[in-house]
């Protein structure tokens, strides 16, 4: 993926190539997660918020049929569905790499961009989080 004009930053999409876009959008789980103490309470999890989204190459009007000629969300929505099982963990970046690796499980997948938000955390804001853009191939 290109680099967008004079920005310096990754472009989401290169405009010489067609991409197909999966996403997973606003999926909410409780997940025992943070550094600050009033987050470490075993019976107290969170709310999160998980966004996913993975970029894979099109080339062409889409042609196939079944599960196999798609990018497939499930095992991902599976992984995240499963956190609430899971014991507590310090950062949001420990979660959010853990999902970049199920992205790149599918070797079709170039890039992906995921994010997690607390939107209970605060209640001066909407939520606080971290998202991570990341092309394959690129500490990945």
């Amino acid at each position: 993926m290109k680099a967008a004009a004079g920005t310096g930053e990754a472009a989401l999409w290169d405009a010489g190539r067609s991409y197909q876009r999966v996403i997973l959008r606003d999926m909410v789980v409780e997940v025992r997660l943070g550094l600050h103490p009033w987050e470490r309470h075993p019976e107290r999890p969170q709310r999160v918020v998980v966004n996913v989204e993975l970029f894979a190459r099109q080339d062409g009007p889409f042609a196939g049929s079944g599960v196999a000629a798609v990018l497939d969300y499930d095992r991902i929505r599976d992984a995240v569905r499963a956190w609430p099982l899971r014991g507590h963990t310090d950062l949001i970046e420990t979660l959010l790499e853990e999902l970049v690796a199920l992205c790149f499980a599918d070797g079709r997948v170039e890039a992906c961009r995921v994010s997690i938000l607390k939107p209970d955390i605060f209640n001066e804001t909407g939520g606080a989080g971290v998202e991570i853009y990341r092309v394959r191939g690129e500490g990945a």
